[in-house]
């Protein structure tokens, strides 16, 4: 062992050993000559940029891809794993980042699902049911085997996900960005349960973009960029500036540089919005706010819990049950019929949360994507028609602004990373000159470098005095940007607080917990 390294937990042995793993996919070489050694009994991270081929390799671990060279050893034993019933059989598990439930099934039935034992059904569940009991007592995973998942909050679905790969047999467990629908507190629960597994000898891969997380809970983790693993590092010998420039090459700045807020006047006041979705069910519950100019408010809480479609009807989108917003002091009709590109022409701009559905047309070029909406402003007519060498001329001067990589305006959409994606929908709606600016989870999907450069460009716009209305799921995320932080549960405001309230308090309110006069618990209103 070198000098200044800790010992590792585990035995020292390799759960895992892959031996000059390589991937392409045409002409794009997704892993290249891959080594990468996981010790048993720990927890192992895995970083990386967007296209970094952290999930192609884990894809080839888990028998949904086959590699086109190189070797997978599993507890020192060479493997094919041709698909992922081999993957299961090699005592491998996966948790992907968007749970393969059947939701209107119970959490036993989902157990279970495709590993059916025994001549009679009735027998099978039997049986599942007291090896589930004893999973659930020795991870404290407890969760009714009865429930319906669809009833479930995403944190027990998440344990249902776990204990359905433990059920098979999982001594290797690997865990696409866990923690993207958790709230804090049931992160922290996740993290306990993933340092109870190693304590069993369960090896753990996690993936993840949140170096926070990295540093809490892994043992080592290792660095891809560009198809291949350019470092492994002991996690207690690194820190997240050494691991974000690993990511990126480059040295980023991970904190968000930002001075004091100066408001002006209110430029958009949203009163007693309430919403339905298309089976009546009220997803926005009589809420009210403000947003003036000059200020960023954010709005916290887990998916699911009304923001998204509070941006749909602020935007036009989507029809309100009842309410009123107002757009620099003149309503929006909100309650009927509103058309989005008339909000536009009044100074609204809006990034969607869903680029692919509904921020961008995938198959068209950049340049086509960069002027959607707004390709019936004069700059860009000839006449009637559009004039092509404006368009292309316009896409070019915001490819360099906003460092879009390829710098190409001719390329086909689809064929640019997420984090470029974004950047394309950011600079087509920041560059209008906006009055509201509405962001829709301004970095999902986005790696550390490319969530640098828009952090500062959102705090750019608000210091030109644009009024900015911004919903991530990451907390941390509205906690750096936001001037004001409203926290959503259950379609309604759960109260609102300063970015440097603890994360703990705000938490909670994202829980439906909120402290009453007299100082006890009580669920949200």
């Amino acid at each position: 062992m070198e000098n200044g390294e800790t010992e590792l937990p585990g035995d020292g042995a390799l759960a895992i050993e892959l031996k000059g793993i390589s991937k392409a996919f045409g002409p794009v070489q997704a892993n290249k000559d891959i080594r990468l050694a996981v010790k048993r009994g720990t927890i192992h991270g895995i970083i990386g940029e967007n296209g970094a081929g952290k999930s192609t390799l884990m894809s080839i671990l888990y028998g949904f891809y086959q590699a086109d060279s190189g070797d997978i050893y599993i507890n020192g034993k060479k493997t094919r794993i041709a698909d992922s019933d081999a993957a299961i059989a090699a005592g491998i598990g996966m948790v992907h980042q968007h749970f393969m439930l059947v939701q209107n099934f119970t959490v036993l039935e989902n157990v279970i699902l495709g590993a059916e034992n025994g001549a009679i059904l009735n027998s099978a569940i039997g049986k599942a049911r007291t090896e589930l009991k004893r999973l659930e007592d020795a991870y404290d995973m407890h969760v009714d085997p009865d429930a319906i998942i669809e009833e479930l909050p995403v944190g027990l679905q998440q344990r249902v996900e776990i204990l359905k790969a433990l059920y098979r047999g999982a001594e290797i467990l690997i865990l696409d960005e866990p923690t993207g629908v958790l709230t804090p507190a049931e992160a922290d629960h996740l993290f306990r349960i993933l340092q109870q597994l190693k304590e069993q000898g369960k090896t753990v891969i996690l993936i993840t973009h949140k170096l926070r997380e990295i540093m809490a809970i892994t043992d080592e983790v290792s660095v891809m960029r560009r198809g291949e693993i350019v470092a492994t590092r002991q996690t207690a010998a690194t820190n997240v500036e050494e691991l974000a420039e690993l990511m990126v090459g480059r040295h980023v700045l991970l904190r968000v540089d930002k001075g004091q807020s100066h408001p002006g006047e209110v430029k958009l006041s949203v009163r007693n919005l309430t919403i339905r979705d298309s089976r009546g069910v009220t997803v926005v519950d009589d809420v009210s706010f403000d947003v003036r100019a000059g200020e960023i408010v954010g709005i916290a809480g887990v998916a699911g819990n009304g923001q998204s479609q509070l941006l749909e009807a602020i935007s036009g989108i989507r029809k309100a049950r009842s309410g009123q917003v107002i757009l620099d002091g003149e309503p929006i009709g909100v309650t009927g019929e509103c058309d989005p590109g008339m909000l536009r022409e009044r100074g609204l701009a809006h990034v969607p949360e869903d680029r692919h559905h509904m921020g961008l047309v995938l198959p068209f070029e950049e340049n086509e994507n960069s002027i959607l909406g707004y390709h019936d402003k004069s700059k860009f007519l000839n006449g009637p028609m559009l004039n092509i060498d404006a368009i292309r001329q316009d896409a070019k001067a915001k490819i360099e602004q906003y460092d879009i990589r390829p710098p190409d305006c001719r390329l086909k959409t689809a064929n640019f990373s997420g984090g470029n994606q974004q950047k394309i929908v950011l600079a087509r709606e920041m560059e209008v000159d906006p009055v509201v600016l509405l962001i829709g989870q301004p970095t999902r999907g986005v790696d550390v470098g490319a969530i640098e450069f828009i952090h500062k460009r959102i705090i750019e716009m608000r210091d030109q005095g644009k009024a900015i209305l911004l919903v991530s799921v990451e907390l941390d995320e509205v906690r750096a940007l936001a001037d004001r932080v409203l926290v959503m549960f259950a379609g309604k405001v759960a109260g609102e607080v300063a970015p440097d309230t603890p994360e703990g308090e705000i938490g909670l309110l994202m829980a439906g917990i909120t402290q009453d006069g007299a100082g006890r618990k009580g669920k949200a209103a």
